[in-house]
């Protein structure tokens, strides 16, 4: 058998010998784990997993390949990647490069022949904890404490965010969007260009009036990596901008405008990430499958003294999915409505924004 030459060390103590693939650097993250059984091109590339080390479950990685256009942002920022097996033989049309040769290219490790199934059980049992990926013969006790002694950073929206604005235009536009880059995934874009949405892309910390200049039809808030109580400028920019004009927040987004309202958040022991979460549409009864990524949620109970409404709700923890207030022409989901390659469960969310921006041009 072929030796091991990589590992991977657990705060709590456990390690798994593996093989390498992508960068061989040592890098320390947080671990989480993802149900998704395609998209892992979606997944690698999502600015969320900023500083987060995700071992899928699905056990087969790395078989379509990486094609050009379904990146979710021009630079990837995943920690790692932990899986079953990698397959470095892709059999897709469209593919232009090896997951690999991508994980390599922008320096993310990987590590492949461990036991994901023992690995998310842990996770699940004991909640989300530092990991490290690491040479197979560095010292358990040298590995162990620089995994104990890392301090997972909070500034993970400030590296991911555009540092100054840019546009995606679409031909005969009906409206003008703002959207705030918290770490903004190209399919929320994509979904807003095909509504008919020219869209300016602009930093987390820009200020409502620099947002006012640009004479928006709606703001929209998007997702990102980390604890939202620390995107202190996003949060002021709802409170400066709530009722002025239609906004639309997504996963982080919902987070923040929930906290600009008097919500609390708190993290959640290992998180949603995955394309199979049932979620209820408290208005109409009906349950939609998801696809999410977020350590951190709302608390419901924190809603009961705020402008907000509870709007959906997750059917496997019952955990706050969605908010609104019509009458300060907001609303916002923890879910990812715009989420490739699936569910489109959720799409109709942005023709609910679409009818709040002309409804307020009439």
């Amino acid at each position: 058998m072929k030796p091991y030459d990589k590992k991977i060390v657990l705060e709590n103590g456990k390690e798994f010998y593996g093989y390498g693939f992508g960068a061989d650097v040592t890098a320390v993250n947080e671990i989480v784990f993802n149900t998704s059984m395609v998209g892992y091109q979606e997944i690698i590339s999502d600015p969320s997993y900023t500083d987060q080390m995700v071992c899928m479950t699905y056990p087969l990685i790395g078989n379509y390949g990486i094609n050009d256009e379904d990146f979710e942002t021009r630079v990837p920022t995943m920690g790692g990647l932990i899986v079953r097996e990698y397959n470095d033989l892709p059999s897709n049309f469209r593919y232009t490069k090896t997951l690999s040769e991508i994980l390599a290219e922008y320096d993310i490790p990987g590590i492949s022949g461990v036991d994901t199934r023992m690995i998310t059980r842990i996770i699940r049992n004991e909640g989300s904890q530092k990991v490290m990926i690491c040479d197979a013969d560095k010292p358990y006790e040298e590995a162990l404490k620089e995994v104990r002694e890392y301090v997972i950073p909070t500034d993970m929206v400030s590296r991911v965010s555009c540092k100054s604005r840019w546009y995606s235009r679409t031909p005969n536009h009906k409206f003008d969007v703002v959207a705030v880059d918290c770490g903004i995934k190209l399919n929320i874009i994509r979904k807003l260009n095909e509504k008919g949405c020219n869209v300016t892309v602009v930093p987390y910390n820009t200020t409502a009036e620099e947002v006012l200049k640009l004479k928006p039809d709606g703001l929209f808030l998007s997702n990102g990596p980390g604890d939202p109580e620390y995107v202190t400028p996003v949060i002021e920019l709802v409170k400066s901008l709530s009722g002025q004009l239609p906004i639309f927040g997504i996963c982080l987004g919902h987070q923040m405008i929930s906290l600009a309202h008097g919500a609390k958040t708190f993290k959640m022991k290992f998180g949603h990430r995955g394309g199979n979460h049932p979620v209820m549409n408290l208005e109409t009864g009906k349950i939609e499958i998801t696809s999410q990524n977020h350590s951190y949620a709302v608390s419901i109970d924190s809603l009961k003294d705020t402008p907000l409404t509870l709007t959906h709700k997750n059917l496997l923890d019952d955990t706050a999915e969605g908010v609104e207030c019509k009458e300060k022409k907001l609303f916002s989901v923890q879910y990812h409505p715009e989420s490739a390659p699936g569910p489109q469960d959720s799409a109709y969310l942005f023709d609910k924004f679409i009818n709040m921006m002309k409804k307020e041009a009439e």
